[in-house]
């Protein structure tokens, strides 16, 4: 491994600029994995994280109290601890069951309770965001709650809540780095292990920087273009 390094370290020459060209183009396969790995880890845990948190936000609608202060302190007590400590609390917890259980299992886990958390809260907005006549006028109609969030309420929530859920995929993109502190293949998982092999800290960084910036503003437009179009359809 030393002279593997000591051999890139007197291939990639030059100044910053050049430096970090050389790298890109040498390891960009190894980014690319990265940047593939990044974006399947937030669209599995937007999706995993939007089948719960829906569960969490009819919850906290329902009429019992009970069960709305239990989904409360869930959505509170997520909300309120960084992800990092709860992607360590995870990875211990799976490994003190299971030694045998992978460790993308207990992130991808860790990252589906957190989103759930903040998907919650979305998608409880975007129901209250109907008009009360909706709710009102489906009642008079004799439709039951559930036949009414089917039929009227989830419809027009939908408009307010796809952008939400589109920023938050966005959020995840960025909030999976703290993912490689448990090496597991994202893009700054790639950018340590590029770093090791150069001996070059910046220009990896820099590198991961662009690819982050290029995809979340990418992401960024085509939310906005998808509110401008369900702004039109009203």
């Amino acid at each position: 491994m030393r002279a593997a390094v000591n051999y890139d370290k007197q291939k990639i020459e030059g100044n910053f600029l050049q430096r970090t060209w050389k790298i890109a183009v040498r390891y960009w396969p190894m980014f690319l994995e990265g940047l593939g790995m990044t974006l399947g880890l937030a669209f599995v845990t937007v999706l995993g994280g939007t089948l719960i948190g829906t569960a969490f936000a009819l919850i906290k609608l329902s009429k019992n109290r009970f069960i709305q202060l239990l989904s409360s302190a869930y959505v509170e007590a997520i909300r309120g601890t960084p992800l990092l400590l709860q992607l360590w609390l995870f990875v211990s917890i799976f490994a003190a069951i299971n030694s045998d259980i992978p460790m993308l299992v207990s992130v991808i886990v860790a990252l589906i309770i957190n989103s759930s958390a903040y998907v919650a809260e979305i998608i409880r907005g975007g129901i209250l965001s109907v008009d009360k006549g909706q709710w009102e006028a489906a009642k008079s109609l004799g439709m039951s709650n559930q036949h009414m969030m089917v039929k009227i309420i989830f419809p027009q929530a939908i408009k307010s809540i796809l952008p939400s859920l589109g920023n938050e995929f966005i959020m995840m993109v960025k909030e999976t780095s703290l993912a490689s502190s448990f090496y597991i293949g994202e893009l700054m998982s790639v950018n340590n292990i590029v770093k090791t092999a150069t001996y070059f800290s910046l220009e990896p960084l820099t590198i991961a920087a662009i690819i982050y910036l290029i995809v979340t503003y990418s992401l960024s437009k085509l939310v906005k273009y998808m509110e401008r179009r369900m702004r039109v359809s009203d």
